[in-house]
């Protein structure tokens, strides 16, 4: 066996090194594919080669004790060859038939339900939240947690008009990624500042450069260096809180959930397009985010019954149009929906592609 590539910092890791055998020998020779079940791909290549693949969901965030358990199921079925995905699956390939169906009787037997393949509802990505991230407004492992427990028969079936891909993110920059619905946080006041930390703490410079909206700027508090908050441009991002942990964005009270629909990556049938807000100011309420899970269970429901077949959230919407869409989620339009926000115009002027 050759050594493994050393890792560097940069670039995209060597696909190779830990690829199943049958995948590596077939690279780029792949004749076609179908869909057997739920969750399971069937792969043949040219030369007659058969890989069947088996997808299960995880916990994202696992032990150690998880990660051995998921590793003796690989050395079983598999031949020791595993592969995550980008939201957290992981995936068993297998060169012969007769070990699907007991690989998967041995995943669900052990708590990882098989699916996510085809027009279901994929393991939701994620950012890191209380575990790990130094800025998050919520635990994004969490709400990611107790929506899955809500919508775990919509993963193990293939019944939705097309994919359904949600994020969430823990906070306002939004690492989660556009999604066909993405559960962000929503500060709702601008940060509390304890001038007596500052000087100390922060390198304040990188501070002012950190805010997006040139909100922050030096100032002299009790005649100590220290920062001020222009209230009227911050848009409570929370992205000055990380360099200066004394500017305090997050509360119990004013820090809530918003719910945003329609984003998409993909140029397929339609244009990429951003997600737009539809529910804000969600209680903030770990650990099982109850009304957050309402508003999401009411939008796929109704996105189930009247999407036609294969259109995207996004594509759904653009049909029916928002009132409709409001209209069949039950979901209240309310002033929070209107983007009147007094300094977009010069937020707008800094883009490079929009000019007025």
């Amino acid at each position: 066996m050759s050594q493994a590539r050393q890792p560097i910092e940069s670039g995209v890791p060597d696909p190779f090194q830990y690829m199943h055998p049958a995948l590596k020998d077939n690279y780029g020779k792949w004749k076609w594919h179908e869909r057997p079940r739920v969750g399971v791909l069937h792969h043949v290549a040219e030369n007659g080669g058969e890989v069947w693949t088996v997808k299960a969901g995880t916990q994202r965030q696992m032990d150690v004790y998880t990660i051995r358990k998921l590793a003796d199921i690989a050395d079983e079925f598999a031949d020791g060859f595993v592969r995550f995905t980008a939201r957290s699956n992981i995936e068993y390939m297998v060169t012969d038939p007769a070990k699907v169906d007991p690989l998967i009787a041995k995943l669900n037997a052990e708590g990882f339900p098989v699916g996510g393949t085809g027009n279901s509802i994929s393991m939701i990505s994620h950012t890191q939240g209380w575990l790990h991230c130094d800025i998050p407004g919520t635990d994004a492992s969490g709400v990611v947690k107790a929506l899955m427990d809500e919508l775990y028969e919509e993963f193990t079936r293939e019944e939705m008009p097309n994919r359904v891909k949600i994020t969430t993110s823990c906070c306002q920059i939004n690492c989660g990624g556009q999604g066909d619905i993405a559960i962000n946080v929503q500060h709702t006041k601008p940060p509390t500042i304890n001038h007596d930390l500052v000087a100390n703490v922060c390198e304040r410079p990188s501070v002012v450069a950190r805010c997006p909206a040139a909100a922050i700027r030096p100032a002299l508090v009790n005649g100590k260096p220290s920062l001020e908050v222009d209230e009227r441009k911050c848009i409570c991002c929370g992205a000055c809180y990380p360099p200066c942990p004394p500017m305090q964005i997050n509360d119990p009270v004013n820090t809530k959930i918003a719910i945003w629909v329609g984003g998409k990556h993909s140029s397929t049938r339609s244009k990429p397009s951003f997600h737009k807000l539809v529910a804000a100011g969600l209680p903030n309420n770990a650990p099982r985010w109850p009304e957050v899970a309402d508003v999401v269970k009411k939008i796929v429901s109704a996105y189930k019954k009247d999407a036609r077949a294969w259109e995207r959230m996004s594509e759904w919407i653009d049909r029916v149009g928002w009132p409709r869409f409001f209209e069949l989620t039950g979901l209240p339009f309310t002033k929070y929906h209107i983007d009147d926000w007094a300094g977009s115009r010069k937020a707008l002027n800094t883009s490079a592609q929009v000019r007025f």
